[in-house]
């Protein structure tokens, strides 16, 4: 005869697993990010300032498909907001930032669109949740 069992807390609500995936990979991102070295980690928090600016419903950054000329003016601007921080720096530090300034442009690029996906695809997971 077949008895039927009750089903414990967390496969009765499937959505606590996916709340506790999302904390775990959030972790290992913070901790990933511990291995940046100190040039990409100022980049990578102007990059985190800017895109909490643009977290918003309705936003730019959670289009379908963004507008490639307002990512590289987003990334021009982050650019000159670490030109500025490095101004008020030692010399030899503004010579060096000044020598690379394309590359520069294509890290802050890099760092931004990578942080734009992991926030728009942590939207999408959420917006699937609660609507």
């Amino acid at each position: 005869m077949y008895i039927e069992r009750p089903l414990p807390f967390y496969a009765a609500y499937p959505l606590w697993s996916d709340m506790n995936q999302e904390r775990e990979q959030e972790r290992d991102m913070q901790m990933m990010k511990t291995y940046y070295s100190r040039k990409a980690a100022v980049i990578q928090e102007l990059v985190e300032q800017e895109c909490d600016r643009m977290e918003y419903d309705g936003s730019m950054m959670f289009d379908e498909y963004p507008d490639k000329l307002m990512m590289e003016n987003i990334c021009r601007r982050i650019e000159d907001r670490y030109q500025e921080q490095m101004e008020k720096g030692p010399e030899e530090m503004q010579a060096m930032h000044r020598e690379r300034r394309g590359e520069m442009r294509d890290l802050v690029g890099v760092l931004l669109f990578n942080e734009m996906f992991c926030r728009r695809c942590r939207h999408r997971r959420r917006r699937n949740f609660f609507y």
